[in-house]
């Protein structure tokens, strides 16, 4: 088929542009494309707009509409809407390079009382001794992304569609095959050839715990045995119907966030819902490898007000971790790492008072065995407690098996980068390789080691690149500091022009009279 990837096209590593075109693809010249689409894109496209780059100059290629929407989807699903509070700092701001003014100002500033204008500034002052860390809610963060994203013209460099590859191009720079919506183009495919690529694809995908994955895959039912990160409403709705009991697998935020949505329902609609948690690890103190590396625990959580320690992003552990390598950097990461959560009073309320009605109780230990109830009600799992667990009471000794209606996975999102397709393909044909944790190995510029072409480059942010030189890639501000990393790479090389105090300074007052670039 013309217009296609051909089998040479496939399997060659670098490509001459007379391959592309004898193979029918049309050529689009930019000179730099970021892949993805989402918040990662954005985020780079918008610092690279301040910095000077004309939208013209730039291809933003992927299947989302809005960069926002694959992440309020996420969101949204795992208990998380509009209204509710993300787990972001209050300077952790993608529309706003500058963290200024922060998320709590602009709170203030749009409140429509007295009280509201003063609690998120009380808030932050407060934080986080005598306050929960102030985080943002969902909304604002979307509905600034929104403004920013019409403000730099991000649309008018968006190409819908899905990327197949990016392949090096002989004489330097890469090819980028993209994938448009059926019957919007004449060719099924479409190449993007360019001096540079940034890469940030995000979260390959879902995946369930090995034991729920067994049950879904053997008996079909997906309605039962739910992933918190896929559509679950229908599980709310019926236990509105009839009493139930849930059972939760996993202990980090997005736990608490599913938790706080089946308390909030049992007190607002008078339920009977019964609540089961499985903790894999039971933690009951503060517990880490030396007395100030440690982190709060109890009830069964480990407690952290951020996926990583703040000073991850601009403090002693950002600077000790740009001077690390191999397996020390990945000995630092084991210590950071871990499923953690949030302090947040009043969900911390809800389970004391579960615990004391009873409605609210944890086990320690792993599942086996999940199957189908007889009555064809539930599911049933085979418990194996682990009696080390410091729990408040005496722990079984014996497997046991627990009934319950539902079961949900709180454990997390894919992260095998093999599991993405142009993951895999970067690492098979244009070079890229695998830091100390198993992600894409990318240098202190956030540059894709190895996959360097003529004076080209691809770079690479998001969690895609956890395990490298910058821990907290995973997050607003780590794709930020990512995103003016790679700016000032590019400087570097003479695609654009150093940020200076000037021009920051100008550019700050053009965003903050919302003046388009």
């Amino acid at each position: 088929m013309r217009g296609d990837l051909n089998q040479t096209l496939i399997d060659t590593d670098v490509w001459t542009d007379d391959l592309v075109v004898q193979a029918g693809i049309p050529i689009v010249d930019v000179p730099f494309v970021t892949v993805g689409s989402g918040i990662g894109s954005f985020v780079t496209f918008d610092t690279l707009r301040i910095y000077g780059v004309p939208a013209e100059a730039m291809a933003v290629l992927g299947p989302q509409q809005v960069p926002w929407s694959s992440y309020e989807y996420l969101t949204k699903v795992s208990q998380i809407p509009r209204v509710e509070r993300l787990r972001s700092d209050s300077q952790s701001m993608p529309d706003n390079i500058w963290g200024f003014p922060s998320y709590a100002v602009r709170e203030a500033l749009s409140a429509n009382s007295v009280g509201g204008f003063f609690k998120p500034l009380t808030q932050v002052f407060l934080e986080p001794i005598f306050a929960d860390y102030y985080t943002p809610r969902a909304g604002q963060a979307f509905e600034s992304m929104e403004k920013e994203f019409h403000r730099v013209g991000y649309g008018q460099s968006l190409r819908n569609g899905i990327v197949r590859m990016i392949r090096r191009r002989a004489g330097g720079g890469y090819f980028t095959i993209l994938t448009p919506p059926a019957g919007s183009a004449p060719t099924k495919r479409i190449g993007f050839r360019s001096l540079y690529v940034h890469v940030a694809i995000g979260y390959p995908g879902l995946k369930l715990l090995d034991d729920l994955q067994e049950y879904r895959e053997k008996y079909r039912d997906p309605t039962r045995v739910v992933n918190a990160y896929e559509p679950h409403e229908h599980m709310y709705q019926a236990l509105q119907r009839r009493p139930g009991t849930v059972m939760i697998r996993g202990s980090g935020i997005v736990a608490s966030r599913v938790l706080q949505r089946l308390i909030d329902d049992r007190d607002r609609l008078g339920l009977q819902t019964n609540i089961l948690h499985l903790f894999r690890t039971y933690v009951n103190a503060p517990h880490g490898p030396s007395v100030f590396k440690r982190r709060k625990g109890k009830d069964g959580w480990a407690y952290q007000g951020f996926n990583y320690p703040k000073s991850v992003w601009g403090g002693q552990l950002k600077a000790k971790m740009r001077n690390l390598e191999g397996e020390e950097r990945a000995r630092a990461y084991k210590e950071m790492g871990g499923t953690n959560t949030p302090v947040r009073k009043n969900w911390q309320e809800q389970l004391r008072r579960g615990r004391a009605q009873g409605w609210y109780q944890v086990m320690a230990g792993t599942a086996r065995d999940l199957r189908p109830a007889p009555n064809g009600q539930g599911v049933i799992s085979t418990i194996v407690p682990d009696p080390q667990a410091p729990l408040p009471f005496p722990p079984p000794t014996q497997p046991f098996d627990t009934p319950v209606d539902y079961v949900v996975d709180c454990t997390g999102l894919e992260a095998d980068i093999r599991e993405h397709r142009v993951l895999a393909d970067l690492l098979d044909h244009s070079g890229a390789g695998r830091n100390p944790v198993g992600r894409l190995d990318v240098a202190r510029t956030f540059e894709l080691v190895g996959t360097r072409s003529g004076t080209g480059r691809i770079y690479a942010s998001g969690t895609a690149t956890l395990g490298g030189y910058f821990p907290g890639v995973d997050t607003f501000l780590g794709l930020q500091i990512a995103a003016q990393e790679i700016a000032d790479d590019l400087a570097a090389n003479g695609f654009v022009n150093r940020m200076g105090p000037l021009r920051s300074t100008h550019q700050w007052w053009l965003w903050a009279r919302n003046k388009r670039i």
